[in-house]
């Protein structure tokens, strides 16, 4: 339940005083709604549920309502709570809808579902519905300036100042706030810029940016680059272009990821997000990433979503001690790494063999054995490698092991056996050998074209990625 009061601050209740309503931004230009609004057009409002306001024993937001009815007779006022969020009473009316007004009045409390997320999620669900967001208060502090809302509309806390949005909503008035100086103020924070789907026809401006955003120890050559990108059927990237040039400023890739071999449940890969340096800060990344994030909820069986990608390998996450990290955990993601999907580490090792005792040729412990796999082994490593990934949520591995298998590549699966038991199992590959798993991690071959990887290493009751 939200819990938040509108009460009229002192001396303001009742008597004459200046409004307190800014537009912040309009890019959706539907300010005046007379422009865009047809007789049979409906209004969905969404207000909080909050305390009633002790001046007239009723939802303050009520009056609010009202005016906007006075104005045009198809409004639909809808309340909602932190508890509940976006129900599928909402759905349907926001389906309905032609426009949506989300009204915010308190700002971002830990704990419980704030009122911003709230509105993502109605723009979510609407998102070809236009969109328009009333913060009760200062806009900035609820979070709201960074945002990709196109349309914030910032009022003062009394139910005056409300009236005044409405009439403001329906050009009846342009608010007391609205002098060019403050506009100018509030239009400074990032806008939203419209990505489109990325059509992978072209990769030299992607490839470009690539090696324009990432440090030299990421940069890739162009095929190996395409290569991971180009996935049909579980790959979808998106762009965003320079207006006046049609110059691409801005990328995203994302994949989808089965989670177990049963193939009904997947993890959507936000893989990457990458800006040109002179257009960050400027709210292309945030477009890009809630659209991604939008897309990627939207797929049938996805109910986890992660930061970088397994395989195919861009990045398995944020680079350690990348300023991109406060930038993800503003927007919810948890990086305490105390365990697995909070931030933990992942390494990449760069081991030389020469630089190992004898060679790296060393004697493993009394009753340890290791050889390659056979045809014979399919049946016992499907079932060891579906345990151990299940037991320790690697997600993808399963599917590196079986793709080798059944490419007949049984010699890429080294495997651990006391006794007669499989205690541990690893793939290896090379730049060139033709394995798929060195198309899926290309940073072998940024070394040369003769430095190969062992990955997936599981071990029962332990695992490591590299």
């Amino acid at each position: 339940m939200i819990s938040g009061h509108l009460v009229l601050p002192p001396g303001n209740r009742g008597g004459h005083r200046h409004s307190q309503v800014t537009v912040v931004r309009d890019y959706q230009a539907c300010i005046p709604f007379t422009r865009i609004l047809g007789e049979g057009d409906i209004v969905l409002l969404l207000t909080p549920v909050i305390t009633p306001c002790e001046q007239n024993g009723c939802d303050p937001f009520e009056p609010f309502g009202r005016a906007l009815a006075a104005r045009h007779p198809l409004i639909r006022h809808v309340p909602y709570t932190a508890r509940n969020g976006i129900t599928s009473t909402h759905v349907a009316f926001i389906k309905r809808a032609k426009l949506v007004i989300f009204v915010i009045s308190n700002p971002p409390n830990s704990r419980q579902l704030s009122q911003v997320e709230i509105a993502e999620a109605s723009q979510t669900i609407g998102d070809e519905k236009l969109h328009i967001v009333v913060a009760c208060g200062n806009a900035d502090d609820s979070g709201l300036i960074e945002a990709s809302f196109p349309t914030i509309i910032q009022s003062g806390p009394s139910l005056e100042d409300l009236h005044v949005v409405a009439t403001v909503l329906f050009g009846e008035s342009s608010g007391a706030g609205t002098s060019a100086v403050k506009v100018q103020e509030l239009m400074m924070p990032p806008k939203y810029w419209p990505p489109e789907e990325w059509d992978g026809l072209d990769v030299t401006p992607v490839h470009d940016l690539w090696n324009h955003c990432l440090p030299d120890q990421f940069h890739l050559e162009k095929f190996p680059l395409r290569n991971l990108l180009q996935r049909d059927g579980y790959a979808k990237h998106f762009i965003v272009r320079l207006p006046e040039t049609g110059e691409i400023i801005g990328f995203c890739a994302t994949y989808t990821t089965y989670v177990d071999k049963d193939e009904e449940r997947l993890i959507g890969s936000l893989a990457m997000v990458i800006v040109k340096s002179p257009y960050r800060r400027r709210g292309v990344g945030r477009s890009l990433y809630d659209h991604a994030l939008r897309q990627l909820k939207r797929i049938r069986g996805v109910d986890r979503l992660r930061l970088g990608s397994t395989y195919p390998r861009l990045l398995s996450g944020i680079p350690a001690r990348s300023p991109s990290e406060e930038w993800f955990q503003r927007r919810g993601w948890t990086m305490d790494r105390l365990g697995p999907g909070r931030g933990q580490y992942i390494c990449d090792w760069l081991l030389k063999i020469n630089d190992w005792p004898n060679g790296g040729v060393s004697t493993g412990p009394p009753g340890l054995a290791f050889r390659s796999a056979t045809f014979n082994d399919f049946e016992t490593v499907s079932d060891f490698i579906e345990k151990e990934t299940t037991r320790k949520d690697y997600t993808g591995w399963y599917d590196q092991y079986m793709n080798l298998a059944h490419d007949g590549r049984f010699n890429d699966i080294i495997l651990g056996m006391e006794r007669s038991r499989i205690i541990a199992a690893a793939l290896v590959y090379t730049s060139r050998d033709g394995s798929p798993l060195a198309l899926d991690i290309p940073w072998a071959r940024t070394i040369g074209p003769d430095v190969g990887g062992v990955t997936c290493i599981c071990i029962a009751g332990w695992s490591f990625i590299h």
